[in-house]
């Protein structure tokens, strides 16, 4: 009789760190600049979800406070949160904000993706 065992494909543990994800310098700035605009602190809030042309989108939102379980990614006195269930799919990237002729926008620069959509928003693995 054989045991075969199976490797997650996707294998972090969010308590203890190791996930690699960085805010870029460009990303803390821009959070900053709308926390001024806002009159409050924002964070960035980056989550993965099912879709997009590529099998799977980025998705930007700015709040005010995170969930419980969220990760905290922070750089210059700012910080980006990253739900649990999104976080494997970002290991190891890095959350820039980036201002040239195709738009001013978050981009999330993701080592694990196979392939991305023109615009950047969608990938896969």
């Amino acid at each position: 009789m054989s045991t075969v065992q199976s490797t997650p494909l996707f294998q972090i543990s969010p308590s203890a760190g190791g996930h690699g994800l960085t805010l870029s310098d460009s990303a803390a700035e821009r959070l900053a600049d709308l926390s001024r605009t806002e009159g409050h602190p924002v964070m960035l809030r980056v989550a993965v979800d099912g879709g997009g042309c590529s099998g799977f989108q980025y998705r930007f939102e700015l709040v005010q406070a995170g969930e419980a379980d969220d990760i905290r990614i922070e750089a210059g006195g700012q910080a980006a949160i990253v739900d649990p269930v999104s976080l494997p799919f970002l290991k190891g990237s890095e959350i820039a904000f980036v201002d040239d002729l195709a738009g001013a926008q978050f981009v999330v620069r993701n080592p694990n993706a196979a392939s991305s959509c023109g615009c950047g928003v969608s990938f896969s693995i």
